[in-house]
Protein backbone atom coordinates (compact mmCIF):
# COMPACT_ATOMS: atom_id res chain seq x y z
CA UNK A 1 0.00 0.00 0.00
CA UNK A 2 1.33 3.44 -0.93
CA UNK A 3 1.61 6.10 1.78
CA UNK A 4 -0.37 9.31 1.18
CA UNK A 5 -0.12 12.72 2.82
CA UNK A 6 -1.56 16.21 3.08
CA UNK A 7 0.71 19.15 3.89
CA UNK A 8 -0.98 22.06 5.65
CA UNK A 9 1.75 24.40 4.37
CA UNK A 10 -0.03 24.28 1.00
CA UNK A 11 -3.08 26.02 2.46
CA UNK A 12 -2.71 29.70 3.28
CA UNK A 13 -3.52 30.49 6.91
CA UNK A 14 -2.90 33.25 9.39
CA UNK A 15 -1.08 30.86 11.70
CA UNK A 16 1.37 29.54 9.06
CA UNK A 17 0.59 25.95 10.01
CA UNK A 18 3.39 23.48 9.25
CA UNK A 19 1.56 20.22 10.04
CA UNK A 20 1.77 17.33 7.58
CA UNK A 21 -0.53 14.33 8.03
CA UNK A 22 0.06 10.93 6.45
CA UNK A 23 -1.71 7.59 6.34
CA UNK A 24 -1.85 4.42 4.25
CA UNK A 25 -5.51 4.87 3.33
CA UNK A 26 -7.28 7.84 1.81
CA UNK A 27 -10.32 7.59 4.10
CA UNK A 28 -8.17 7.61 7.23
CA UNK A 29 -6.14 10.54 5.90
CA UNK A 30 -9.21 12.60 5.03
CA UNK A 31 -10.71 11.97 8.48
CA UNK A 32 -7.51 13.08 10.23
CA UNK A 33 -7.16 16.16 8.01
CA UNK A 34 -10.80 17.14 8.58
CA UNK A 35 -10.33 16.82 12.36
CA UNK A 36 -7.23 19.01 12.12
CA UNK A 37 -8.95 21.62 9.95
CA UNK A 38 -11.93 21.80 12.32
CA UNK A 39 -10.08 21.79 15.65
CA UNK A 40 -7.07 23.93 14.70
CA UNK A 41 -8.26 26.16 11.87
CA UNK A 42 -11.91 26.60 12.84
CA UNK A 43 -13.25 25.12 9.60
CA UNK A 44 -16.61 23.36 9.40
CA UNK A 45 -16.86 19.72 8.36
CA UNK A 46 -18.66 20.10 5.04
CA UNK A 47 -18.68 18.14 1.80
CA UNK A 48 -16.84 21.08 0.20
CA UNK A 49 -14.04 20.92 2.79
CA UNK A 50 -13.71 17.18 2.30
CA UNK A 51 -13.55 17.63 -1.49
CA UNK A 52 -10.84 20.27 -1.11
CA UNK A 53 -8.86 17.99 1.18
CA UNK A 54 -9.16 15.06 -1.24
CA UNK A 55 -7.75 17.23 -4.03
CA UNK A 56 -4.71 18.03 -1.85
CA UNK A 57 -3.67 14.41 -1.28
CA UNK A 58 -0.20 13.48 -2.48
CA UNK A 59 1.46 10.09 -2.77
CA UNK A 60 4.68 9.54 -0.86
CA UNK A 61 6.06 11.59 2.03
CA UNK A 62 6.02 15.36 2.61
CA UNK A 63 9.16 17.33 1.85
CA UNK A 64 11.32 18.28 4.81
Amino acid sequence: MTRKYIDCREFPSEMSCTVAISADGEEELVEAAVQHAVSVHGEHDTPELRAEIKKAIHVGAPAA
